[in-house]
């Protein structure tokens, strides 16, 4: 269930919405802003003022975008991500090996989230950045977490963000969904058909502590026409297999904090 505070500081709600709103309209006057969260421009000068004094926006003549801030305080965050650090070497390995784009996800609250991104040779460029969010259930990447929490949070998940179609071939039937998860746990694997994005195939599978919790997952994609039924099933996942078990040992490692 999401947590929703006992007293919250509307402010800060209107703060989250401002910023938010910049984000989505890539910068914006004070009156695109306004009008974008439906607030009293007053009220979002005020605001976008503050943020600029603390140095998480900018101005450039009457327009205000987010600031630089917000991506040093991402890569502070994710560099004391025990995971990032126990993984990246694999996952940039992963993607020479394989010359395909490699994903390290976690999850957090109900999202899966992008915290490393490498991209093989391959000259398709692929439309996502470390901290974007997505969904669970129509991934490789997500399912492979998804798979391995448990029942009654996997519910919880469907119920607050649903299970919305990407493509023509995502699954969005809980019942579907549970029978996904269940071949996902059998295999130790997960395939992604065309379901996340069209014309992208990937395979995944878990990060996982020695009591079985899932700590995250990596998947392998590339455009259809490569990721032939044999390379998906057959070739792909000892590769996968062996860059996570180098991430499970790095877990163990006492060098890593």
């Amino acid at each position: 269930m999401p947590h929703h505070a006992r007293n919250p500081v509307k402010a800060l709600q209107t703060t989250d919405e401002v910023l938010r709103a910049l984000d989505e309209l890539d910068g914006g006057r004070v009156i695109d802003v306004a009008n974008q969260i439906d607030r009293p421009q007053s009220v979002v000068h005020n605001h976008l003022d503050t943020l600029r004094e603390l140095k998480l926006v900018v101005k450039s003549d009457a327009t205000y975008d987010l600031s630089l801030r917000f991506l040093e305080l991402g890569e502070q965050v994710r560099h004391r991500t025990v995971l990032y650090e126990a993984a990246h070497p694999a996952i940039e390995k992963l993607a020479d090996e394989t010359g395909e784009l490699i994903t390290l996800l976690v999850e957090e609250n109900g999202h899966g989230v992008y915290l490393d991104i490498s991209q093989g040779d391959d000259e398709i460029q692929y439309p996502a950045l470390p901290g974007n969010r997505i969904h669970l259930h129509c991934s490789a990447v997500g399912k492979s977490i998804l798979a391995y929490l448990p029942d009654d949070r996997v519910d919880a998940i469907v119920d607050e963000h649903g299970l919305p179609a990407q493509t023509e071939q995502t699954i969005t039937n809980p019942t579907d969904l549970a029978r996904e998860l269940e071949t996902v746990r059998e295999r130790d694997l997960a395939f992604d058909m065309e379901e996340f994005r069209d014309g992208l195939k990937s395979v995944g599978a878990p990060i996982t502590r020695q009591d079985g919790t899932v700590l995250g997952s990596v998947s392998v994609a590339g455009p259809a026409h490569r990721m032939t039924d044999e390379r998906l099933e057959e070739d792909l996942p000892p590769v996968i297999r062996r860059a996570i078990n180098v991430v499970e040992l790095n877990l163990n490692e006492p060098n890593i904090p």
